[in-house]
């Protein structure tokens, strides 16, 4: 799907039915925004996107039974609803969740505490295509790939190499980021509008396969403390 021009349908998948509510009354004001069913489980959002075949699917994570990611993964995966788009909503601003949801083919990663404008606005951009992350997120992400392009690896890791489909913009733009700098102090930086710099990212994220089923998870070698030490975080910033 090249993107909604029209009305955006939307489900809501939560297993508290206060934050369903909310979102439901938040987007339910716009005009160009349609709630067209919800769900309180994995098993119920897989269910329901099947049936609805909405545009964008607001998909918490930790829900009983077959969790967020699971149901994220099976939607984006059945070419039934290939045009429906996923926004993965947590409490938890966790790494693990990151490359888990960008794995299962999410296009979106919010936090739950995101301003009523911001989740309208990220409804919106996903719907047309877009890949969204939290800024935050953006960073860490970037940070690995560029980390991975400067530190020498074996073939086998190779799949973190930045394309060559990037611009020079792009890449400037890219290590900005990966430095710490904010869209706004990117913008003032190299003379350009905050909008023409989100585009940039958006653009970059697409480039780097950071949307559906594309990005997996770094690989992390089993360490002294066996196959829990592991899987601990590995980007999380100091």
């Amino acid at each position: 799907m090249s993107g909604v021009t029209g009305h955006i349908s939307v489900l809501v998948a939560d297993d508290h039915s206060l934050v369903r509510a909310g979102f439901r009354s938040i987007l339910g004001d716009e005009e160009d925004i349609d709630v067209v069913g919800d769900a309180k489980d994995g098993a119920e959002a897989v269910e329901a996107a099947v049936r609805e075949r909405p545009d964008v699917v607001l998909m918490d994570i930790r829900m009983p039974g077959i969790d967020g990611l699971e149901a994220t993964r099976r939607i984006t995966s059945d070419p039934r609803i290939g045009g429906t788009k996923v926004i993965v909503l947590t409490t938890f601003d966790l790494d693990e969740y990151v490359f888990g949801a960008l794995k299962a083919g999410a296009s979106g990663f919010l936090l739950k505490g995101v301003e009523p404008q911001a989740l309208i606005d990220a409804v919106r951009t996903v719907a047309r295509g877009d890949a969204l992350l939290e800024p935050g997120v953006t960073r860490r992400l970037i940070e690995a790939y560029v980390k991975a392009q400067q530190t020498p690896s074996p073939p086998a890791a190779s799949g973190f190499a930045l394309p060559p489909s990037l611009t020079a913009r792009e890449v400037e733009i890219l290590r900005l980021i990966a430095a710490g700098l904010t869209n706004g102090e990117i913008a003032e930086r190299l003379f350009i509008s905050p909008l023409t710099c989100k585009s940039h990212v958006s653009r970059i994220l697409t480039k780097l396969d950071a949307r559906p089923k594309k990005v997996p998870p770094p690989e992390v070698p089993p360490g002294p403390g066996g196959p829990q030490a592991a899987a601990q975080p590995v980007l999380a910033r100091k």
